[in-house]
């Protein structure tokens, strides 16, 4: 016997995972940990909905290498993003992951220009909502008021033809429901811009997507659990008089325990990316991107 399969056998042997009574909450990360269920629970950890893996402005934290083109501007990004949310309560869990949550969250969207001398910052998106979710079994869905604000990089003003700086920002009534059937989940919704700044902004969009978690996981020992996870999310925008679609899709490996505590983990996960459509990056809304990369992200 080769002695590198030798090697391999304790490992797999160990790796192999049957987690086929786990619910499509426990693989996302929105089950309700036994700490929190109950009729009431003020101050929740985690959330009933789950976050949306392809999403370019999903609520989670993330660094990525993507190679594209940004308005003539740059072809190696670093795009980093640093999100958290905080939940006010949650009731209705009884003895299960069923729930309705009220909370707030807060990201901050970057991207840097990692082939300049001084990895010049080039956008930043600042974004707070305020999330009710819920889950009913199969079903759960996210309701939220957000607002976002956009805004040049300092360096990149300063280069000898900087582009045009927009005074660019809105509110967002965004709303989405979620189907799990099996290892797939299907979801679909919309947002309504108001507040608009500039005018001329897209008025409304139409959001939806599917994500794969299978029920195989891969069980190293202690180390952690890891599960393949593949999505793909698509945003069509009514930009004044023509719809543009902007299509993002991600696929890799989701870390999370081996088994949930009381308290349920924090995961990480690495994921290939591409994404083509309407740039996700708010000064630079107005031009057509294709970026393909490698990032990760994290639960915080």
């Amino acid at each position: 016997m080769p002695i590198g399969l030798a090697l391999m056998l304790p490992v797999v042997a160990a790796a192999q995972d049957t987690t086929t009574a786990e619910s499509y909450a426990a693989r996302c990360g929105a089950a309700v940990s036994p700490s929190d269920r109950g009729g009431w629970a003020p101050l929740p950890r985690g959330d009933v909905f789950c976050q949306l893996v392809a999403d370019p402005k999903g609520m989670h934290s993330s660094v990525a290498y993507q190679r594209g083109r940004e308005e003539d501007l740059a072809n190696d990004i670093a795009a980093v993003a640093i999100a958290d949310q905080f939940g006010f309560f949650r009731t209705g869990s009884g003895k299960t992951d069923n729930g309705v949550q009220l909370g707030i969250s807060g990201a901050v969207f970057a991207q840097f220009d990692v082939g300049s001398p001084s990895d010049d910052l080039l956008n930043a998106d600042y974004l707070i909502a305020l999330p009710l979710t819920f889950r009913a079994g199969w079903l759960s869905g996210r309701f939220r008021v957000y607002h976002q604000s956009s805004h040049l990089g300092d360096e990149l003003l300063l280069r000898p033809n900087p582009p045009r700086r927009e005074n660019l920002s809105f509110e967002s009534l965004d709303g989405l429901l979620s189907a799990d059937i099996g290892p797939l989940r299907l979801y679909g919704g919309g947002e309504q811009f108001v507040g608009r700044d500039s005018s001329d902004l897209p008025s409304f969009l139409i959001h939806s997507g599917a994500e794969l978690r299978p029920h195989a996981a891969v069980r190293f020992g202690t180390l952690g659990l890891a599960r393949l996870v593949a999505a793909v999310d698509v945003k069509n925008v009514n930009d004044t008089t023509v719809w543009r679609t902007g299509v993002s899709a991600r696929a890799g490996f989701e870390i999370s325990r081996p088994r949930e505590g009381a308290v349920n983990g924090r995961r990480w996960a690495v994921f290939a990316q591409y994404y083509t459509g309407p740039s996700p990056y708010g000064q630079f809304l107005r031009s057509d991107v294709r970026l393909v990369g490698l990032g990760f992200d994290f639960s915080m």
